[in-house]
């Protein structure tokens, strides 16, 4: 194999698509996948790789400072590309501890295990951290975050965020540690665990469950289909500049109340139903502590260093989302009841 590259995270949504892509474009390279499968962690988004000859799964915990150790020491990889992280803002208003040791602890036990493996050659090798747009704080009603952007995060979920970011620049500055940091807006697209609006909505709307809408509906995001954020990540590893860091946007701002009257008409569309049916399911709840207003992501860096751009527009991302979905009503079920879980248990602990 030409080059060992750990992904941690590569279980969850946004991981198992850059599992995906790396696995199948560079055949020459030994991908490790390191996830804890915590609730959000699911194998079956895997199933067509796992038996490649290229990918191998470890389960780990990145807060475990001597698993991580003992990983690096057994693959001595190349590169790490570092997805793992709690990054649920309802869940980090509820246990704010939980995202400070995995978002915070778990990427120091990274930097220090890279930093000590990489000693002696530093040639070639790259610390990839992903992280959100969530770590600039709110803007008005005008403007687009940029790589310049003060950092400003409102919820544990994105201080914790960017703590690691900050910690990332921090070991390449004083140990010279070859990083890059990419920041990116709100993901959408197939495996989404639905506790996150999109697939929350739409597993709702299937059943004919309330779809519910935090205050009014009036918070606006900047939505980029995942598989085009794969595709950035890639970019980025292979050829974006030491000490840099990218905004990935996908140029699609909505407010949440439009983008869900959006999903209602192709939802009623595709399961052939009375055109407004669905929307008279959207019911409005207390809004979040601490909503954010507005995200959007100026991703122009990217675009002209590194030639990448989004492939769709979100009307045609959503639809195509909405498409999996029901074509993979059994995955989504699995989840919803818990079940997936059963996965892990039967493909390696069962063994």
């Amino acid at each position: 194999m030409k080059k060992t590259i750990f992904i941690t995270g590569g279980a969850g949504f946004i991981g198992s698509h850059v599992i995906r892509l790396f696995v199948n474009k560079y055949p020459n390279y030994k991908i490790v996948n390191i996830d804890k499968l915590t609730y959000a962690g699911n194998l079956e988004n895997l199933k067509d790789i796992e038996k490649a000859s290229n990918y191998i799964f470890e389960k780990a915990d990145i807060v475990d400072k001597k698993v991580i150790d003992e990983l690096f020491a057994k693959y001595k990889p190349d590169g790490i590309i570092h997805l793992a992280a709690e990054s649920h803002v309802d869940r980090s208003i509820t246990n704010p501890t939980e995202f400070i040791y995995t978002n915070i602890v778990g990427t120091v036990n990274l930097l220090n295990a890279a930093r000590e493996i990489w000693a002696e050659n530093i040639q070639d090798k790259r610390f990839y951290h992903i992280s959100t747009d969530e770590v600039y704080g709110s803007l008005g009603d005008n403007g687009l975050f940029t790589e310049k952007t003060a950092y400003d995060p409102k919820s544990p979920y994105s201080a914790a965020k960017a703590s690691s970011d900050h910690l990332v620049r921090a070991y390449n500055h004083t140990f010279k540690l070859p990083v890059v940091i990419s920041n990116c807006s709100n993901n959408y697209g197939p495996n989404h665990f639905p506790e996150k609006l999109i697939p929350l909505a739409i597993n709702n709307i299937k059943n004919m469950k309330p779809i519910p809408i935090y205050g009014k509906g009036e918070n606006v995001r900047d939505w980029l289909y995942v598989i085009d954020h794969a595709k950035a990540i890639d970019a980025i590893y292979h050829n974006g500049r030491d000490g840099e860091t990218y905004n990935i946007g996908g140029n699609n701002e909505w407010t949440n109340i439009n983008l869900i009257k959006h999903l209602c008409k192709v939802m009623d569309k595709k399961l052939n139903r009375t055109p407004g049916a669905s929307e008279l399911l959207i019911t409005f709840v207390k809004d979040r502590a601490g909503h954010d207003l507005r995200y959007a992501i100026d991703s122009t860096k990217l675009m002209t260093e590194l030639g990448w751009k989004p492939s769709l527009q979100f009307e045609e991302g959503l639809e195509k989302t909405v498409d999996w979905y029901l074509a993979n009503e059994d995955w989504l079920n699995n989840v919803v009841s818990g079940d997936y879980q059963k996965y892990y248990r039967d493909m390696y602990e069962c063994k």
